[in-house]
């Protein structure tokens, strides 16, 4: 769930679809035999193309006839592949995103229904079909998911004569001092254009803010979000966090938590197996509840990346896909998957193994009652695309009120 980011159109994949004048149920007008399928996969650390080499190979075996053509695409340069994607037509077959509402609303992909099994579909565990449905109906195949949650690293702390992890902001603030003087980065603050609607989200979710208020209304601006950002911008401007916010994306940060140079920073799962280990499998840290303003209520932020199926040639490619999907959902593939990138079940089946690990076990407990982003609302792609790209002017000299507005525009502009 590395969602880098480059060049965003504010406006989204919406008024992509819009300007490409699409058609219902059509993404493209593919000629292909029905048996070759195109897969667009993310690219989320060196692992991941082996993986599905592997995979594919495998599938190819077992399913003469049969053939799958990999692409790989870094999540930097993810949202601008998929919209030229859609604004060609030459949409994948099978595509690995981390929305999927957009596209169910102009019919684009299958329900999930018509591309996976009654078995699979009943696999997937409930809280991430919720997510996964546009008006009443799972469109979105949930892939795999994090939880997010706060990492230190305890030398550090002990370095600056700290004890436990900070609860609340002030907290925060204290510590990255303390940390800042003893030599190191305080606190290490992503909002590049990579995931930066992660980052402010765990703030924002924390002093009751959030996307949209109870009725679901788009509340970009609330005074809660302001004051979050407002307090983001304060760490920057103290000079506890590290040098320019606004363009640093979060493998930057981990990378420099892997080598002991940054005391605090929001992570998830597969920051371990992504990012520590590679560097220092010996780095002594710590993960703890994402701190709150008053301390006293401790949410965690919940991810959860799809495969969407896009309909082509009148159906012509159902068969291929479907083959495709349900060999990747058996709980050998999937948890080959999950092991190896260090991400969190989305099927039953493959979560089992993962809570005997007392590092996985904190993500996995927390997962149930994590908040998302309302990603079965169709303008959240536009949204997401406005935050990643105009968020982090806040902390390098904008006005976190009028930046914030100007994403509330987007979101109401959209939908």
């Amino acid at each position: 769930m590395k969602k880098q980011f480059i060049g965003v159109v504010a406006a989204g994949l919406s008024v992509v679809l819009a300007a490409a004048g699409c058609g219902k149920g059509s993404a493209s007008g593919d000629d292909s035999d029905g048996k070759t399928i195109r897969f667009v996969a993310a690219i989320y650390d060196d692992n991941t193309k082996g993986y599905w080499d592997a995979l594919i190979k495998d599938f190819q075996a077992k399913n003469p006839g049969y053939k799958v053509a990999l692409e790989m695409v870094d999540w930097a340069q993810m949202d601008r592949k998929v919209q030229t994607y859609v604004q060609t037509k030459q949409t994948p077959d099978v595509l690995n995103y981390n929305a999927f509402s957009d596209f169910a609303r102009d019919g684009l992909i299958y329900k999930a229904s018509e591309v996976v099994s009654p078995q699979v579909l009943g696999d997937f565990t409930p809280t991430f079909v919720a997510q996964a449905q546009y008006q009443g109906q799972q469109y979105g195949l949930p892939f795999i998911s994090s939880a997010r949650l706060l990492f230190y690293n305890k030398d550090l702390f002990a370095k600056a004569g700290l004890g436990g992890p900070p609860a609340t902001w002030d907290d925060v603030k204290k510590d990255a001092q303390k940390i800042k003087a003893a030599g190191a980065t305080g606190y290490g603050l992503p909002l590049g254009p990579e995931e930066a609607q992660a980052e402010f989200y765990s703030w924002a979710m924390n002093n009751g803010g959030g996307w949209v208020d109870a009725s679901g209304k788009w509340a970009v601006d609330q005074p809660a979000n302001v004051a979050a950002l407002t307090y983001l911008r304060d760490l920057t401007k103290s000079g506890v966090t590290q040098p320019n916010p606004e363009t640093t994306d979060r493998a930057k940060v981990f990378n420099q938590f892997a080598q002991g140079r940054i005391g605090m920073a929001i992570g998830g799962p597969f920051t371990r197996a992504g990012f520590i280990d590679p560097v220092n499998k010996n780095l002594n840290f710590g993960v703890a509840p994402l701190p709150s303003r008053d301390g006293k209520e401790h949410n965690t932020l919940g991810v959860m990346d799809v495969l969407a199926a896009f309909k082509k040639n009148g159906g012509k490619n159902r068969e291929a896909v479907r083959r495709f999907l349900d060999f990747f959902y058996t709980a050998q593939n999937t948890s080959k998957f999950l092991k190896l990138e260090g991400f969190l079940p989305v099927t039953k089946s493959a979560g089992d193994a993962l809570s005997s690990d007392p590092y996985m076990k904190q993500f996995v407990d927390a997962l149930p009652t994590s908040k998302f982003a309302p990603t079965s609302n169709p303008a959240w792609s536009a949204v997401a695309g406005a935050v990643k790209q105009d968020l982090g002017s806040a902390v390098s000299g904008g006005d976190p009120k009028q930046v914030l507005t100007g994403i509330q525009r987007t979101a109401e502009k959209a939908g």
